[in-house]
């Protein structure tokens, strides 16, 4: 093992040197200003500049096992202070069983366990839904929320900073669901004599994952509406949770806005027979929806105007629907386009909505809101984007049906997230006519462009080099710079597996880790990076959104290098693995 150590690139084993010639090298030498940090693994926190451990620790009369203890303890790291202005942190996304339906935080030890190797490995903090239908299951405002703040003082104890996402829906029924946790029950029973509350297609099949824009100010629920019982959950979330807010823990708070959390209609589900790359199918046949349009046609002078019916069904290709046909379909008429910015625009105001009772919620706190956009790549490079438009993204070639939602968020102050950064076009099948890529471009664009921050997701667990140096180009797509933008305000790894901790894996991601740091050791002070946390402020609400939502012209996105300027090479990982078990064994 020695002679394959000292055969070894001793810059590429460290991480700092990832090809000749890269523009990193260059730029790493006209840093002039670098600032010296004492880290202490034990308090997990960064401290002024003081003096060496050996300045501490007696020369000569100290035992070794002494020293080396003192050592590991008070490590001197240094940063670069321009690669520092491009440091990305990174979560990781806990199970989605980690408290069960019984309200228990489930495998407490080997969770603590697999934190602190995530902690050692130099993560930023984790991710983790908390669940309406487990916290509110007892009956309208009996909040449980023991088995969470269980989950949050190990969290605290491993030194971890935590997301928390707001799940107003139901977990099972999308791609990488394997646990079941749905909605309280006694918002389910209320469903039972009154469906309508639930997203319906066309044929009358209901969607239990989450309740319908459509009832948000209806007093339908035990007297509340929909909006008023998410913003009392939130109240309530934040008076149980003051001190994890306070302390600088909870650091982030994700509103979730439909299925799967995300800002979007639940037109793909698997629980209704969809399969990928299937179109979708529009959710607003309740009778709250219908009778909605109805007025608005009629207020326009349509009143024969009706809901689509010749949208086609699940599994069809936009070619096989006479309202997706490229050349002649509905979308492009002007009924067509009536109903779409009316199908958007609920969605749009549905999220402002709610983003406003959150905002009020957590007024003051240090921490950020955040939402999440849904990343449907597949039939986007099709002249009229089916998937998009059934989720309720109305984003065609001349029309972009982010902005709007960008705009939205840049109200509130809240961060969008969106998902699928780890994919490539060449990865999906030619007949979806996919474009994550493209659509990643876009939708990060959007954002920056907007003067918001935007974060991301991988849609899909990934383990390979290829997914991680996706996910870093995404990160910072002109790579390091001086500024340090554009780039992303974080990523969460989406998610904690043993298959994520286990070898060659784990070293891989540490290496991932790594370039999303800007090959700088873990930075436990965010104002360091530019991300200091500030009181939440309130709202915008001097704009009118209607007004806002009216600008819809395409705008090009940033410049995209073709590959990260810090990849993650062949064999690398490995070498690493190899250089950390020879320096362990030897320690």
């Amino acid at each position: 093992m020695t002679s394959v150590l000292r055969m070894m690139n001793p810059n590429l084993i460290n991480g700092t040197n990832l090809h000749k010639g890269s523009p990193i090298l260059v730029r790493a030498e006209e840093s002039k200003r670098r600032v010296q940090w004492r880290f202490s693994i034990k308090q997990g926190s960064l401290r002024t500049p003081q003096a060496t451990a050996s300045s501490e620790v007696s020369s000569s009369t100290t035992e070794p096992k002494t020293m080396k203890t003192q050592a590991r303890e008070f490590n001197t790291t240094t940063y670069d202070d321009k690669m520092l202005t491009n440091y990305v942190p990174v979560y990781v996304m806990l199970q989605l069983g980690v408290i069960t339906n019984d309200n228990v935080l489930k495998n407490a030890e080997k969770l603590k366990k697999q934190l602190k190797k995530l902690k050692q490995s130099q993560v930023d903090g984790v991710m983790v839904d908390v669940w309406w239908g487990i916290v509110e299951s007892k009956g309208p405002k009996q909040y449980q929320w023991s088995a969470y703040r269980d989950l949050f003082e190990i969290v605290q104890s491993c030194g971890l900073k935590l997301q928390a996402i707001m799940s107003f829906h139901r977990c099972g029924g999308n791609i990488g669901d394997d646990v079941n946790i749905p909605i309280p029950e006694w918002v389910l029973e209320i469903g039972d004599s009154n469906p309508d509350i639930f997203y319906t297609n066309k044929i009358g099949n209901r969607n239990k994952e989450c309740l319908s824009l459509s009832v948000d100010n209806l007093s339908l629920f035990r007297g509340r509406t929909a909006v008023e019982m998410y913003r009392d959950y939130m109240k309530s979330f934040r008076e149980n949770m003051e001190d994890f807010i306070s302390s600088g823990v909870i650091i982030d708070i994700e509103v979730g806005l439909g299925p799967a959390g995300e800002l979007r209609y639940p037109s793909y589900s698997e629980t209704q027979g969809w399969v990928f790359p299937g179109i979708g199918e529009f959710q607003c046949y309740d009778k709250y929806l219908r009778l909605d349009y109805e007025e608005e046609v009629r207020r326009i002078g349509h009143p024969e105007w009706k809901l689509p019916e010749n949208a086609g069904e699940y599994n069809d290709t936009p070619e096989e629907t006479g309202f997706f046909e490229y050349s002649d379909g509905t979308y492009l008429k002007e009924e067509g386009k009536f109903f779409l910015s009316w199908y958007s625009r609920k969605l749009v105001l549905h999220g402002d909505q709610i983003l406003d009772e959150a905002n009020k919620v957590f007024l003051g706190c240090k921490l950020k809101l955040a939402a999440k956009v849904s990343g449907i790549h597949w039939w986007y490079k099709s002249e009229s984007h089916a998937a998009e438009l059934t989720a309720g993204y109305y984003n065609l070639g001349n029309r972009d049906g982010y902005r709007e939602i960008a705009r939205m968020m840049r109200r509130h102050h809240a961060i969008l997230n969106f998902t699928c950064l780890e994919m490539k076009n060449t990865e999906q099948p030619a007949k979806a006519k996919s474009g994550p890529q493209e659509l990643v471009q876009q939708v990060l664009s959007c954002g920056w462009r907007e003067g918001i921050e935007v974060a991301g997701e991988n849609a899909l667990p990934r383990f390979d080099r290829d997914g991680y140096n996706q996910i870093i180009l995404n990160a910072r797509p002109n790579g390091i710079n001086r500024d340090g933008k554009p780039r992303m305000f974080g990523f969460t790894y989406l998610r904690l597996s043993d298959k994520l901790l286990s070898e060659p894996n784990f070293a891989t991601f540490k290496t991932f880790l790594k370039r999303m740091h800007a090959n700088q050791e873990y930075c436990s002070e965010p104002e360091m990076y530019n991300h200091e946390l500030l009181p939440l402020e309130r709202s915008k609400n001097n704009e009118s959104l209607e007004k806002l939502m009216e600008e819809t012209k395409p705008i090009d996105p940033f410049p995209w290098l073709e590959e990260t300027d810090m990849s993650i090479r062949p064999f690398e990982s490995v070498f690493s693995l190899l250089r950390s078990t020879f320096l362990w064994n030897n320690s």
